[in-house]
């Protein structure tokens, strides 16, 4: 069993400390391939979002 370690400082709510989870993605610009990701902390249930370059590597789920 892998022991348990703690997620990088990013993945945490700036308001409680709290887990970071993807609520969703969202295409931001799709002419400069930004996305834009919505977090929700599982402690006080604040939203983060944060604009971030597309990946290329991922499936597309519409492809599928």
């Amino acid at each position: 069993m892998r022991p348990l370690v703690q997620p990088p400082p990013s993945s945490r709510c700036d308001l409680c400390g709290g887990e970071l989870r993807l609520k969703q993605i969202e295409s931001a610009n799709s002419t400069l391939e930004l996305d834009c990701e919505i977090f929700v902390c599982v402690k006080c249930g604040r939203e983060q979002s944060c604009t971030v370059s597309h990946d290329r590597s991922a499936p597309n789920p519409k492809a599928a």
